[in-house]
């Protein structure tokens, strides 16, 4: 049974950078797809990005390209999600889950799912 901890959320002001990693134990990470899902005060929770277990490839909603990465080590058993150029509407749970493929964009289709770390955004 893998487990995935999210940490590194915090407050943080408009414009600036934050990582947030996901640790997993139990298992290697290195055969499942990894994505990043958020969800805000009173939103669905929604897709943010996904690398497939190579790392070769990787997915991105519109609202975070350009500013976002998600990479991951798999000798760490570890999956990072940097964060740039942050703004207020980026404020929401971050949520990390293990799956079959990163072209799945749908949570429930995850077989492994964190608890989530929170990441504020003032302006």
């Amino acid at each position: 049974q893998v487990q995935l901890v999210e940490s590194g959320g915090g407050l943080v002001q408009a414009g600036d950078s934050l990582s947030v990693s996901c640790a997993a134990s139990g298992g290697p990470l290195s055969t499942y797809a990894m994505g990043w899902f958020r969800q805000a005060p009173g939103k669905e929770r929604e897709f943010v990005a996904t690398i497939s277990w190579s790392g070769g490839a990787t997915y991105y909603t519109d609202s975070v390209k350009g500013r976002f990465f998600i990479s991951r080590d798999n000798a760490k058993n570890t999956v990072y999600l940097q964060m740039n150029s942050l703004k207020p509407e980026d404020t929401a749970v971050y949520y990390c889950a293990a799956g079959r493929s990163p072209a799945i964009r749908i949570w429930d289709a995850y077989a492994y799912r964190g608890q989530g770390t929170q990441v504020t955004v003032s302006s």
